[in-house]
């Protein structure tokens, strides 16, 4: 998979059609971590832009290193 690519298409240029419904994604707990994510990504197809019903979410990451569970514990401490 090309994910420099997927990371770095503009939304505008992206069919809606094409993308997979997040709510259709269904990757079992059991799983060992690795698989899970390779599940996710598997049936994601682009873990960067997906739909969720009508709308479509691009995902992008800072690449300073903080984590989102980090994020969400200094918001909520």
């Amino acid at each position: 998979m090309d994910f420099d690519n997927m990371k770095n298409m503009p939304i505008k240029d992206i069919d809606i059609n094409t993308l997979v419904d997040i709510r259709d994604v269904s990757v079992s707990k059991d799983l060992p971590k690795e698989k899970r994510i390779a599940e996710f990504v598997r049936q994601i197809k682009n873990p960067f832009c997906y739909r969720c019903g009508k709308f479509v979410v691009k995902a992008s990451f800072a690449e300073n290193g903080v984590t989102m569970e980090d994020c969400l514990k200094s918001i909520l401490l």
